[in-house]
């Protein structure tokens, strides 16, 4: 794919382009495996063998077999089902592939859920697709809705460097890699064309609530996609504050989700949110599955949701780009997926809940926001 043409943003010395389906995502990313000439880096979430997978495949076996240094980081929890002998020929032809966190006292809490590209430290994807067969499509007709991020320049080395570490937290034995949770995951990556932002288990605060709290605390503007909505108490405060002061406060939540569970967690925060005159929306035609928040002309793009998996325990990789142009076409993606969705009005929506509905809603928002964090929490405690 060719990053000088004139559609590209540029932002200092780094091009940037929007991928809007899995179709345009997925033909972007082999174009940069095959053309690369020194290094491929790629790290995802979820590896499904078929289609696209053994495309994937075979483009990094073909990047191998040319003397490209290629490496591979897959998430144990999230590639389950992938066959432990799926790798063999792209390790035959000199690939290097690690499982991420297959340590199995482990492997049910903390995940690497990050989505990344690099190839020659030069280009790079990031963004929220997942190697799978669901996001194949325009994401109208057929295929998820999701969203990602080519990009050309140096902040792609910055993005080779968080691999990188990555793949040797992989390597670790047992005893070291539960040494090593403990110690702080999240990461702020300060540069002039864009901010890296890491999250993660493990001691310290959140980089990433601490970024949307200096954001959204004098916003003009706030518009949040989501695939999975279960954002902490005090980030609710902060939207409903600047709704009720009249500032616009919209969120595109999936009519359609992967994860039913989730969905009846955000469905619990809606009363209050339209109370507070927050607009809430939902994608109809698929399964929704994109991440992005735009808070003034300021893009959070990546592979972090805005719940609290991704605020707390997960392991997720965001970029914070804080520019007019990339602001206007994150914009147009919102207005696109806007133009998709059906919007919710409180009292429609209080008269299609029954108690049996409410009482599902409540369960499921004490798993995920309460049980699960509890529970990711006694881990690390333990991990002495």
């Amino acid at each position: 794919m060719d990053l000088s043409e004139s559609h590209l943003e540029e932002v200092h010395r780094t091009n940037f382009k929007w991928l809007r389906t899995g179709d345009e995502a997925f033909v972007a990313m082999l174009d940069v495996i095959d053309k690369a000439e020194r290094s491929v880096r790629l790290e995802t979430y979820i590896f499904e063998q078929g289609e696209p997978g053994d495309r994937f495949r075979a483009a990094l076996i073909r990047a191998a077999n040319r003397g490209v240094h290629v490496y591979v980081l897959v998430d144990a929890w999230g590639s389950a089902p992938l066959p432990r002998d799926y790798w063999e020929p792209f390790i035959q032809a000199g690939g290097e592939f690690r499982w991420f966190n297959q340590t199995r006292f482990l492997k049910g809490t903390f995940r690497n859920h990050r989505k990344l590209l690099v190839a020659d430290e030069n280009i790079a994807y990031a963004g929220g697709y997942n190697i799978t067969s669901e996001h194949l499509g325009d994401g109208i007709n057929w295929g998820w809705r999701d969203l990602g991020l080519l990009l050309k320049g140096p902040l792609a080395v910055q993005l080779a460097e968080t691999f990188d570490r990555m793949f040797t937290r992989a390597e670790l034995k047992h005893r070291s890699f539960m040494r090593i949770m403990k110690t702080a995951s999240h990461k702020r990556i300060e540069h002039p064309d864009g901010d890296i932002i890491l999250s993660g288990p493990g001691r310290g605060f959140s980089r990433l609530k601490r970024a949307l709290k200096k954001d959204l605390k004098n916003a003009d503007q706030v518009q949040i996609m989501a695939a999975y909505f279960l954002p902490t108490h005090r980030l609710r405060i902060f939207l409903s504050r600047l709704a009720r002061k009249g500032v616009p406060v919209q969120i595109i939540l999936p009519a359609k989700s992967d994860v039913l569970i989730s969905q009846l967690a955000s469905h619990r925060l809606y009363n209050s949110l339209l109370k507070a005159n927050i607009q809430i929306y939902e994608y109809q035609p698929q399964v929704l599955h994109a991440k992005m928040i735009v808070i003034d002309n300021a893009v959070y793009v990546g592979s972090a949701n805005f719940d609290t998996r991704s605020l707390h325990i997960n392991y997720e990789l965001s970029l914070r780009l804080d520019n007019p142009a990339i602001a206007e076409g994150a914009r147009k993606v919102f207005a696109d997926t806007l133009s998709h969705s059906k919007r919710i009005h409180l009292k429609p929506w209080r008269r299609s809940r029954d108690i049996i509905d409410k009482w599902k809603e409540r369960a499921a928002y004490f798993l995920l926001a309460r049980l699960d964090l509890f529970l990711a929490r006694r881990q690390l405690i333990d991990l002495r």
